[in-house]
């Protein structure tokens, strides 16, 4: 069976689809990245561009033997597999595009990309990065699985924070989504403070026939907040019709 990547975002980590692992590889392997600067691969040189980190995740899949796969992409993963299926659009079956964008400069955020930096400089990462997590959450900091998510974004390296919202705030996918051809689903939780209604409705009306799942009641860590739900939706976009 056709094997599952998954792009973690900003501050991320493989360790952020632990509530995945038994209901998404059932049946399929399951290829959870940890980008360089990011989660378990903290000591890795950061990379500064969204096709930079696409180079990277193909390249690490190739080091695997993995030649044809489905495809997630969570924030600013999101970003990077966007990016993937124009750099290698044969080798992408089906794309799902979670919590995400087209927009690099996040129009909408909480807050803009300079002031996460200057917060960042004052403050440190790491208290940035539990600031930031607390976003990702509709109950912030008393959501359940808050406290597992603020320590894998703390992992982030302190030039892979800076150079992560460079490459984001430099890129632009919105031109290039009508030349998606990947089968994909966007996937949105409706309190999210980071991707605002406007970013989504770009992505589903840009991409040829791609289909659409709003949750309720979620912010920005649908997986997290709702997995039950969330792994749901995933595995039925991933049955072979």
């Amino acid at each position: 069976m056709t094997p599952l990547v998954l792009v973690h975002g900003f501050m991320g980590g493989s360790a952020q689809w632990d509530l995945q692992r038994a209901a998404l590889g059932q049946n399929r392997a399951l290829v959870a990245v940890n980008l360089p600067g990011f989660g378990e691969n903290n000591s890795a040189r950061a990379i500064d561009s969204i096709p930079g980190f696409a180079d990277w995740v193909i390249a690490h899949l190739n080091s695997l033997g993995v030649t044809r796969f489905h495809l997630m992409g969570h924030s600013m993963g999101g970003m990077i597999v966007q990016q993937m299926a124009h750099q290698a659009p044969d080798r992408i079956d089906r794309l799902i595009l979670y919590s995400t964008g087209a927009i690099g400069i996040l129009p909408g955020r909480f807050e803009t990309i300079t002031q996460s930096k200057e917060r960042a400089a004052q403050d440190g990462v790491k208290p940035t990065a539990r600031r930031i997590s607390a976003t990702w959450f509709l109950d912030s900091e008393t959501a359940p699985e808050y406290e597992a998510c603020a320590r894998i974004a703390e992992q982030t390296a302190a030039a892979a924070f800076d150079a992560g919202l460079d490459a984001m705030q430099n890129w632009s996918g919105a031109e290039a989504l009508g030349a998606i051809r990947s089968e994909t689903l966007v996937l949105w939780g409706d309190g999210d403070r980071t991707y605002p209604w406007s970013q989504t409705e770009k992505l589903w009306q840009g991409i040829p026939d791609a289909q659409l799942a709003v949750v309720p009641g979620c912010a920005h860590a649908v997986h997290l907040e709702k997995p039950m739900l969330f792994n749901t939706l995933v595995s039925d976009f991933l049955v072979d019709h």
